[in-house]
């Protein structure tokens, strides 16, 4: 076969088969494939897509480019669970609901991924505190897992290695918004870490890279459909991306959120609500709760007892991360120097909120990335973010910036007089749930 000849024929939209995909992920993996190729096949199957068939033999050859984690030696005694987000800004779901999952019994290895476009990593979130490692080995990992219930990783280079360089050429070669290679990154990284049982959270809106209703439920659909082709249970909710789920928008700032949802000391309602719908589908969907009523009596329970807080804690420390985070989180944490409220012109309700420039305002304050290599600032952000519905006027900001010069933060405010709009109306409440694909009730484990 011929690298080239293969390219092509995918940019002409004739199908490839099985044997020609895993001579394609195998040139990816072992650098056959110089980066313009990899990036020529990414947007030839942006422009042209591909059959079902085409998507489930490469996400096998994209799971198989690495290793695959075989967790029978641990010997645990829960199922091994994860949720994916397809990409969100303010969204630090993982951060809150990774450690609610652990608490109720489940054990979650999650390997995450960096900002992608205008939307957030977890990862990016994670390096915001000194000494956290994203990067661990596999031993180090699965033995996390056991002794915490939860690690957060980025991908070794054994672990769907083909993935990982797909990922970085994906977002500076404008190839992010192919349902295909989307369903094949998050299947590829969640396959070969060994899990059970998969929820996918599906984000839709103008913060999501799915714009519309339709659009992401299909991918939903094409998701939970391909993995229970490879063997994996999976279910997904289309969820809504027109406003954000949090107060914050930014590394350090979207971590200390995180952390007073866990101790209680402040809970967005949104965020919140989102923790539980997952969280209770995806113990009814392992097992680990008979009914959604019951699963979310115990996702409360793993929070109000301060269980949840304790699995951050540990995992935090079994990262690298300071033993006393949870305790000290604000000297740990980097803080920008200048903090700037922005007031709407007009007192009134927030009637809608473009999500999209709130990401790309980030990228402005340089908490972002313009190309993969970019260093980021953990300190800049925004923060006491209204949401839809609230009322603003001389004493309520739409948001604080924290930037780290002066004119990032007057650039960083009016692209924020641009996104969020106000007018004397309180809008309706924008449901969260939008849709749901699959059954969300497994056998008991």
């Amino acid at each position: 076969m011929w690298m080239k000849e293969l390219i092509d024929k995918k940019r002409r939209g004739q199908l490839l088969s099985a044997q020609e995909i895993e001579f394609l992920v195998k040139g990816i993996t072992q650098g056959q494939l110089s980066d313009a190729q990899v990036a020529a096949f990414a947007m030839a199957v942006c422009c042209q897509g591909m059959a079902v068939a085409e998507q489930v033999a490469l996400t096998r050859a994209m799971r198989d480019s690495g290793s695959v984690l075989d967790w029978r030696d641990m010997h645990l005694d829960g199922p091994l669970l994860d949720k994916h987000s397809t990409g969100g800004v303010g969204d630090l779901t993982s951060l809150v609901l990774a450690p609610m999952l652990a608490a109720c019994g489940a054990y979650v290895p999650m390997i995450s991924g960096r900002g992608l476009g205008h939307t957030g990593g977890t990862l990016d979130k994670l390096e915001a505190i000194p000494g956290f490692r994203t990067c661990r080995s596999t031993g180090e990992f699965k033995t996390q897992v056991k002794q915490t219930g939860l690690a957060i990783v980025e991908q070794s280079s054994q672990l769907a290695p083909a993935d990982k360089r797909l990922y970085a050429i994906r977002d500076n070669a404008a190839c992010v918004e192919s349902a295909a290679l989307i369903q094949a990154s998050i299947l590829s990284k969640k396959l070969a870490a060994g899990i059970q049982y998969l929820l996918l959270d599906v984000k839709q809106g103008n913060g999501a890279f799915m714009p519309d209703t339709d659009n992401a439920a299909q991918l939903a659909s094409l998701i939970t459909q391909i993995a229970q082709q490879l063997g994996l249970s999976c279910a997904a909710l289309v969820t809504d991306m027109n406003q954000v789920f949090s107060a914050s928008v930014g590394h350090s700032l979207e971590v200390q959120e995180a952390l007073d949802s866990l101790t209680g000391q402040r809970r967005a309602s949104r965020l919140l609500e989102l923790c539980l719908a997952l969280g209770e589908r995806l113990l009814c969907l392992s097992g680990l709760q008979p009914t959604p009523e019951q699963a979310r009596v115990a996702l409360m329970k793993a929070l109000d007892s301060q269980k949840a807080l304790e699995r951050f804690a540990a995992m935090i420390h079994a990262a690298g991360g300071p033993a006393d985070f949870v305790e000290r989180a604000a000297t740990y944490l980097p803080q920008a120097p200048i903090q700037l409220p922005v007031y709407a012109g007009d007192s009134g309700y927030v009637q809608q909120m473009d999500c999209r420039k709130l990401g790309i305002s980030l990228i402005g304050l340089g908490g972002g990335r313009v190309q993969a290599t970019d260093c980021i600032d953990h300190s800049v952000g925004l923060s006491e973010l209204c949401q839809v519905g609230t009322f603003v006027d001389s004493g309520r900001p739409l948001a604080v910036i924290h930037a780290r010069h002066h004119h990032q933060a007057e650039k960083c405010r009016a692209l924020l007089l641009e996104a969020i709009k106000t007018g004397p109306q309180k809008p309706a409440p924008h449901p969260i749930i939008l849709g749901e694909v699959g059954q969300c009730h497994g056998p008991s484990f």
